[in-house]
């Protein structure tokens, strides 16, 4: 149990920073496009506007899907998981608290799917919390 509970405590400190991260370049990178949207006087509605907000669903989505593939490595890593395949499945759905049935998941390293459901739902809710104060800026800027 203690091995268990000690290689989840290091992925969640693992993706937490990679997720704040990532979510700080994100931000950056969206301070720049708004000041020269405000410079050009670019609506955000524009089809410009619109690539950028693209471009932030995309980049959240690579980030979880890095944190996803984080987690497979390690089933991988653990034995837990006998095939990259299986690893990346069952990771995703684990993450994204889908659900699963963790018969082929080896019994010593449950714990460790379990955390990653709720270290998931947390990095999720951040990446919308981030992407809903994003959109409401916008509206603001109109």
């Amino acid at each position: 149990m203690i091995a268990q509970l000690t290689v989840s405590a290091l992925m969640v400190a693992l993706t937490v920073f990679i997720h704040g991260s990532g979510i700080y370049i994100l931000g950056r990178l969206l301070r720049i496009e708004a000041r020269e949207e405000a410079a050009e006087h670019i609506h955000p509605m524009s089809p410009r506007g619109i690539a950028v907000t693209l471009a932030l669903v995309l980049g959240l989505i690579a980030l979880h899907g890095f944190e996803i593939w984080l987690y497979a490595f390690l089933f991988l890593a653990l034995h837990a998981m006998p095939t990259l395949n299986e690893a990346i499945y069952f990771s995703t759905i684990t993450y994204s608290t889908t659900g699963y049935d963790d018969e082929g998941f080896a019994e010593g390293w449950r714990m460790v799917a379990a955390i990653e459901g709720v270290n998931g739902v947390v990095l999720l809710g951040w990446s919308t919390a981030f992407f809903v104060t994003v959109v409401a800026r916008m509206g603001r800027t109109r």
